[in-house]
């Protein structure tokens, strides 16, 4: 309530005393007005998720890199074998199912990867307009007759960077959970629109930072989620669907790529009320020439020497072997010690070091930026079951160097060597 000062009136003689209990009071409320507001019920549970989820991408993107390596080894020796002319047509059709279900397993490992935004990603600044329709045609098949599809496309939307492919994957996922949430047909709405959000603005939710952003809103009108389903449905392997009707790991894919893209991804919904999923991604400047593409050269073997350095020796062996087969002259360290000495003694031409990243001892990129120092006319290639943030904490963000991904087939490894070789030899050619 407002003083007598306030009012106008005189102060009265007792209210100069300074009165204990008012002083005390005084005080609280100036010390309380410093402290900082306590954080709301949902933005607790905001973080709470978020450290969740975090922790869950952790733990899957180290299952995923050990498998990988697995992977790598089934899948190149299955090859061996089925490139073998005296196996029977019984003994390839078992062996080409041996290399189909390795296959499956590398889709499931990538998709982990995804989730905990450790795959490789190829950002390009683009628009994401032309791209949803360009899809118009395949989401209508997907969804089937029973669901009418709904474009609102802005026409001033602005420009993100963000990886072409998976941003069809993030389309094709999320119009695929809203068709599996519609058995009966309904509708689905897909709209873009250009957000900003400022400290002073109220934002959509509490994780979100300050920044201009591309709106990508899918919207059906399905049997909705409860509270609990919302909470978890970005979690891998979790999935609403009967046993055997789903991986659960669609819609966590989705959230990986998103977080990776360094983007944010929330559902609103409620059970009977359909869903909305909410995708803002960084926008970015226009290109100056958004048509240019890189040319695609052939490759083929011609005879180079490959150092090989992976500490798996299962890996190691097959990869030798496999690039032998395609011409080239390998040597094979088990260590990045290993390739050092090996490859000061070496005799003759070094072409190409071909290197797995996280190794014990010394990483691919502190062999690499050592060998250089020696060497620095020789290309590089790293190889790994980890992806983007793993390899940037092991020194390779930011450089020019390829990056072959495990598991990897016969045709992925000489393709990728052959590539890294022909850098060496021809300029960058760039055609709009």
């Amino acid at each position: 309530m407002p003083t007598n000062s306030a009012l106008g009136e005189k102060p009265r003689a007792r209210a100069k005393v300074n009165s204990p209990k008012k002083s005390l009071r005084a005080s609280r409320t100036k010390s309380d007005e410093s402290r900082p507001k306590p954080a709301s019920p949902e933005s607790v549970r905001a973080t709470q998720q978020a450290s969740r989820m975090e922790a869950i991408g952790q733990l899957a993107g180290g299952i995923a890199h050990d498998f990988n390596n697995l992977l790598t080894v089934i899948l190149g020796h299955s090859e061996f074998l089925l490139k073998r002319r005296e196996s029977t047509e019984i003994s390839r059709s078992r062996i080409d199912e041996i290399r189909k279900a390795a296959e499956r397993g590398a889709w499931l490992t990538n998709q982990l990867l995804a989730y905990s935004r450790n795959q490789i990603l190829e950002p390009t600044i683009l628009q994401i307009n032309s791209i949803i329709e360009d899809m118009d045609g395949i989401l209508r098949c997907v969804l089937g007759e029973d669901i009418c599809l709904e474009l609102i496309i802005d026409p001033n939307l602005g420009w993100t960077k963000v990886d072409l492919g998976k941003f069809q994957q993030i389309v094709m996922n999320l119009a695929g959970n809203a068709r599996d949430a519609m058995p009966r047909g309904g509708r689905l709405r897909i709209e873009t629109l250009n957000l900003s959000i400022s400290a002073k603005s109220a934002k959509p939710q509490p994780f979100i930072a300050s920044g201009e952003y591309v709106a990508l809103i899918v919207q059906d009108s399905g049997h909705g989620m409860d509270a609990t389903t919302r909470a978890r449905i970005f979690e891998p392997f979790f999935t609403t669907k009967e046993k055997g009707k789903g991986t659960g790991l669609g819609l966590a894919t989705v959230y990986g790529i998103v977080k990776q893209s360094g983007g944010y991804i929330w559902v609103e919904s409620e059970a009977g009320r359909g869903s909305a999923f909410h995708t803002l991604l960084p926008r970015v400047p226009a290109p100056s020439n958004p048509r240019i593409q890189q040319e695609i050269f052939d490759f083929r073997s011609g005879g180079e020497t490959v150092l090989l350095v992976e500490d798996d020796p299962a890996v190691r062996r097959m990869s030798a072997e496999a690039l032998r087969s395609a011409g080239y002259r390998v040597l094979v360290a088990p260590s990045a010690a290993d390739a050092l000495h090996l490859a000061q003694d070496h005799k003759g031409p070094l072409d190409l070091l071909l290197t797995d990243v996280v190794m014990p001892g010394m990483t691919g990129p502190e062999l690499a930026e050592q060998f250089l120092l020696h060497f620095p006319k020789v290309r590089v290639l790293f190889m790994t079951g980890y992806m983007d943030d793993a390899l940037g904490n092991h020194g390779i963000q930011g450089q020019t160097r390829r990056v072959l991904q495990k598991p990897f087939t016969h045709e992925a490894l000489a393709r990728h060597v052959s590539e890294a070789l022909e850098l060496a030899r021809r300029p960058r050619i760039f055609r709009g």
